[in-house]
């Protein structure tokens, strides 16, 4: 694995990459639910499925080795640029923002006598361009809230991106008692497309075909259904005693580190189980 990472060309060891992999798997049980012990093919099995080149990369940078940091720049400097310029809708402002992401990112905080960087948080469980939107992102909204301007902050579009430091478990928790409250009042119908789109991979086509609906009929149902998902969750966590800038921030979190299993709960919903018969079409769709 530290071969297939690369990560020998980035300035990191292969004693210091194997602390890098324990750590994310004692961390994530390996993949089990709390409390199972994993077995050694599925320890195997979740390493290898992380993002090796990225998880190397990311924690040699979190080091400062030279070699990673002249990598990193080469690969996301130009990306991270564009997006931070779509962030603040300012090429100045986006240019700004970026420079003061790298400092951040080469850790010139310094907590307890040591650099901290965040991409130490990294866990190559998810997109690494991911991450580093959803840090960009974030730091946007701290300067933002810094600053204390008075003009309304744009909303910012960080879906399936992770959060950039690791989320609370008290925070996990409540998200995860408000997931199973609301997904367990969706319909048949609605079950089936989340199922269907988010966890099995289906293509609109795919579907379609299942529910004998055009693909432009099943897009605009998963979109709506989502929005309605957000809100739902976004009420539900307030009325759990959250701000709303929290509840928005727990929703970023990766889903994989919420511990209950989505599959089982949109199946188990109190709605019924989903209808064999195909749903009628929207009016003006055959």
């Amino acid at each position: 694995m530290w071969a297939a990472a690369d990560a020998g060309s980035v300035g990191l060891a292969l004693e210091e990459f194997s602390g890098v992999l324990q750590a994310v798997g004692s961390k994530y049980n390996y993949g089990m639910p709390p409390g199972v012990a994993p077995r050694r093919d599925q320890i195997v099995g979740f390493l290898q499925s992380l993002q090796l080149k990225d998880l190397g990369l990311a924690h040699a940078c979190a080091l400062g080795r030279d070699s990673a940091w002249q990598r990193f720049l080469e690969l996301y400097k130009a990306p991270l640029t564009q997006a931070a310029i779509g962030i603040t809708g300012s090429a100045s402002a986006g240019h700004e923002l970026a420079d003061s992401l790298y400092g951040a990112m080469f850790g010139l905080t310094e907590r307890e006598g040591e650099r901290k960087s965040p991409l130490a948080y990294y866990s190559g469980r998810g997109s690494f361009k991911g991450f580093l939107r959803a840090t960009l992102a974030q730091r946007h909204v701290d300067e933002h809230r810094r600053t204390g301007r008075e003009t309304s902050l744009p909303a910012v579009e960080l879906a399936a991106a992770p959060v950039a430091f690791p989320p609370e478990p008290g925070m996990l928790a409540r998200l995860g008692e408000c997931l199973k409250a609301t997904l367990g009042g969706l319909d048949a119908e609605e079950r089936f497309l989340l199922s269907a789109w988010f966890l099995d991979r289906r293509t609109l086509l795919e579907i379609s075909r299942t529910l004998r609906v055009h693909e432009a009929t099943v897009s605009r149902r998963i979109g709506r259904l989502t929005a309605k998902l957000h809100e739902e969750l976004l009420a539900s966590l307030q009325a759990s005693g959250m701000s709303r800038a929290a509840a928005e921030e727990a929703l970023g979190t990766d889903p994989r580190d919420i511990s209950i299993n989505l599959r089982s709960v949109l199946q188990s919903s109190s709605r019924g189980a989903f209808p064999e018969q195909s749903v009628a079409a929207e009016p003006g769709q055959t």
